[in-house]
């Protein structure tokens, strides 16, 4: 994914503005970044442009997928060991901690750590010191800290899931990141940016999309948000013979978003079949218990499909459908913290 900001800065977001705004607020500082939202939505880009237009920028930005390192190798993956710390220590080897001093650590996917790796990450953010497994002598570390997570982890402190006091020392300022279907006024711009780019890399000439995968981009609810965009549009960009992408190389599903959108009205007319009238009363009851549903959730959609026997992707879907937007059921929040969402 592209480190340009521009790939998010559609003019009509202010959602997307306003958070471009805040991360070049904190950029300069040495705060804790906390970004929140779902995979996809650009986080990682995010935070290496904290630190880009930071004061550390000349430094190393080091970044650790928590997610992907087994638990039982996390401590030596941020902490270093020591040779002859476990079975395999055949020599001294450095953690992000170290490799990243007086430049930017990022831990994407923090929500993924067990209890003994919370222990060990708390302990280095208040002491900003630390020690190589197997190891006594202490090391000090001076590094910026940007944490990213897809997951809530207010709840999951509240739940236990999660220390509350390490919550509290990555959520000194918090940065939340839109969905792509909250903010589809970006969408021709970022088709634009990203075409402009798959033109230089592939040196193939497409000067944009048909108006049929326009439509259908504009009701597809995007679960793989950007990164997901990304990839439809570079498979097209490959396979795509003429100077114009079309709906031949768009994946059915996304195609298919514009013929569903079509079919949520009963036909126009003073006189419908018994069928007619049945399938609208079933949208009608359909609006409203997904209208019902994410009330009773905050706008959670996880909880929201587990409660419906459905899974997260249908959810998305049927919410795309009749036009409800999870944004306007979730708790509010401080406004100077949380961008208020796009309206598509």
């Amino acid at each position: 994914m592209s480190h340009d900001p521009d790939l998010w800065t559609g003019d009509q977001c202010p959602a997307m503005r306003t958070v471009l705004a805040m991360v070049r607020t904190v950029a300069p500082t040495v705060a804790t970044v906390l970004l929140t939202g779902e995979t996809g939505v650009g986080k990682g880009v995010l935070a290496r442009l904290i630190h880009h237009w930071s004061n550390r920028r000349d430094r190393h930005f080091v970044s650790v997928h928590c997610g992907a390192v087994p638990e039982n190798l996390l401590e030596s993956e941020l902490f270093g060991h020591e040779k002859g710390a476990f079975t395999d220590a055949h020599r001294r080897k450095l953690g992000k901690f170290e490799l990243a001093d007086h430049g930017t650590l990022f831990l994407d996917e923090v929500g993924t750590i067990g209890a003994a790796a919370q222990v060990k990450l708390l302990e280095v953010l208040q002491a900003r010191r630390f020690h190589r497994v197997g190891g006594e002598e202490h090391v000090d570390t001076d590094v910026r800290i940007v944490a990213a997570t897809n997951s809530d982890l207010d709840v999951a402190q509240q739940e236990g899931r999660f220390r509350r006091d390490l919550f509290h020392r990555l959520n000194v300022f918090p940065v939340e990141v839109p969905p792509l279907r909250d903010r589809l006024d970006d969408l021709p711009a970022l088709v634009a940016h990203l075409i402009a780019r798959l033109n230089r890399l592939y040196s193939k000439q497409i000067d944009g999309v048909d108006a049929s995968v326009e439509r259908a981009f504009q009701v597809y609810p995007w679960p793989g948000n950007v990164r997901e965009l990304e990839n439809v549009l570079e498979r097209a960009h490959i396979l795509e013979p003429t100077h114009r992408i079309t709906p031949h190389f768009i994946p059915v599903d996304v195609m298919d978003a514009a013929q569903d959108e079509t079919d949520v009205s009963p036909p126009a007319g003073s006189a419908h079949t018994l069928a007619d009238v049945r399938n609208a009363a079933i949208v009608a009851a359909e609006r409203q218990y997904l209208t019902d549903l994410l009330a009773s959730h905050r706008g959670r959609i996880d909880a929201s499909a587990r409660t419906a026997g459905i899974t997260t992707r249908q959810l998305r879907k049927l919410l795309t459908k009749y036009g409800i937007r999870k944004a306007d059921f979730k708790r509010q929040k401080p406004a100077a913290r949380t961008p208020p969402a796009c309206h598509p």
